[in-house]
């Protein structure tokens, strides 16, 4: 078997047990594919914590298969899948065989980020695809100079921010690369970088206007989430802690190159490696790996360190798109490699074990579980019963629900008329609603849990209501996870609070 052909029934398996298990098992969607759900329904420039692609593509998929909810498990696996791609010409194009790109994509696949959390589709995962597709566009350009590598660059750049902000520190890298090293720099006097500028730009402007007219809410919301550091020791924990965990996040990795080495040949490695000898255009190979491998890195520890701020640990997870590049570049694999059916078993191995975990989640985890879980929240039938039970009351389609999060995104996502969240009734959170409408329509407010009143963030639109009805649900399955109590409030037309009272 070729390597190209080896890589293609490789990803293609993994692509397809990672999509149709949560699709066949999973009772629920995971909470960021709900919310998106929720979101991409106004089909809005932006929404309350990212910008809007991953809402938009989720949409799309809800409408491409007549109102289905296992769009977000596939949609994560054809970013993984795009995201092999790139690496395998990435790959190629840094000088590395074919069996080395082959390789290079099974170590990138043992690290946690491309197994246990890629059925739940967000941005960190749809950046996957983007990560690897600039840096694989941007080599591209350097190299040819054609115009339309860097227009794709441009492109690839604007979708990346319309994903997640977080896109800006590999366009920063690469505007840096460009400057430092004499063969880019030499760019800069030609059309190609500024087309790519341009292009991201102008692509750009209509998330702009919004932002502006939104007083910049994503910002907001994310400085709302961030929490300063209480200690100076927090400027050396917080980064020691996320690099500790990329490190973890690494270990099917490790596993995977120690099963192919074995004992032996981890004694002679370093021999080995002291023997090879690289050229010039393997130098500057070798340093272009090494810069996006590292710099995009080495910039979000030194932010932690200066700051003190503490980076969610699943941002990590387009950091390391060349993880397995670098760890066949550097090893000299497979040469180096005494056991190389070990190293593929143990990937196999590793990808079992995690299919086996999400597998067990959706169907062993609730002979043991007493706590809530999302997955197995009945959000379906919680959903057919309030769009009922407004239907009953007012005569109408259910139009608005209003809720935390979770409660409210389930509605919005699965009752049939499919309502529009009004993410805890602040239209501040929700830019998409138009108060005129709600007042002429009504709103549903929904929460969980035992209290008869309104959570705060609901009574201080209404203070002194209290809930017009209850419902309790069993979860979602066989087992001992406790049911969902669900409540109620119906506030009809021309009853709407268009602001807080109190």
């Amino acid at each position: 078997m070729t390597a190209s052909r080896a890589a293609f029934v490789y990803v293609a398996s993994l692509s397809l047990l990672w999509a149709l298990i949560p699709t066949l098992f999973f009772p629920n969607p995971p909470l960021d594919v709900v919310e998106g759900y929720a979101w991409g329904r106004e089909l809005a420039l932006g929404y309350t914590k990212h910008p809007p692609m991953q809402a938009w593509l989720l949409e799309l998929t809800y409408r491409i298969t007549g109102g289905g909810t296992f769009g977000g498990y596939w949609l994560s696996q054809i970013s993984i899948a795009l995201g092999y791609w790139c690496i395998w010409h990435l790959a190629k194009r840094l000088g590395l065989t074919s069996w080395q790109a082959f390789w290079s994509i099974v170590l990138t696949s043992a690290t946690f980020y491309f197994t246990l959390p890629a059925p739940e589709f967000n941005p960190n995962i749809l950046q996957i695809p983007v990560w690897a597709g600039m840096i694989l566009v941007f080599h591209r350009a350097l190299e040819r100079g054609q115009l339309l590598d860097w227009l794709l660059l441009g492109v690839i750049a604007a979708f990346g921010l319309y994903t997640k902000y977080f896109v800006a520190l590999l366009i920063g890298a690469i505007g840096l690369y460009t400057l430092v090293r004499p063969k880019a720099r030499r760019h800069l006097l030609t059309p190609g970088p500024w087309i790519t500028a341009a292009t991201c730009v102008a692509l750009l402007v209509p998330h702009i206007l919004w932002l502006v007219e939104t007083d910049f809410l994503t910002f907001k919301y994310a400085a709302s989430r961030s929490r300063s550091a209480v200690s100076w020791l927090e400027h050396v924990t917080n980064p020691v802690n996320f690099l500790g965990a990329q490190i973890a996040n690494h270990a099917g990795l490790f596993i995977t190159l120690i099963s192919g080495f074995g004992i032996a040949g981890i004694k002679v490695l370093r021999t080995k490696l002291r023997a090879q000898d690289a050229g010039e255009t393997a130098k500057r190979e070798a340093f272009f790996l090494i810069w996006f491998a590292a710099l995009p890195l080495c910039v979000v520890l030194l932010l932690s360190a200066v700051t003190g701020g503490e980076f969610e640990h699943m941002w990590g997870t387009p950091l390391f798109v060349l993880s397995g590049i670098v760890a066949v570049r550097f090893l000299n694999l497979p040469d180096n490699w005494a056991h190389p059916r070990g190293a593929l078993i143990a990937a196999i191995v590793i990808q079992a074990i995690f299919l086996g975990v999400i597998s067990g989640q959706a169907l062993l985890e609730p002979l043991w579980k007493t706590k809530h879980t999302r997955m197995h929240y009945p959000g379906h039938d919680i959903a057919l019963m309030l769009s009922s039970k407004w239907r009953e009351e007012m005569g109408t389609d259910l139009p608005y629900v209003a809720g935390d999060m979770w409660s409210a995104a389930n509605v919005a996502l699965h009752a049939g008329e499919r309502p529009s969240m009004f993410y805890q009734h602040d239209r501040a959170l929700s830019p998409w609603i138009n108060l005129d409408d709600v007042q002429r329509k009504g709103v549903m407010l929904v929460w969980r849990g035992d209290r008869a009143t309104l959570p705060d963030e609901l009574a201080k639109f209404y203070p002194g209501v209290v809930r017009d009805g209850t419902q309790t649900f069993p979860a979602f399955v066989y087992g001992s996870i406790p049911p969902i109590q669900i409540n109620w409030a119906l506030i009809p037309p021309g009853k709407v609070a268009e602001k807080p009272i109190r």
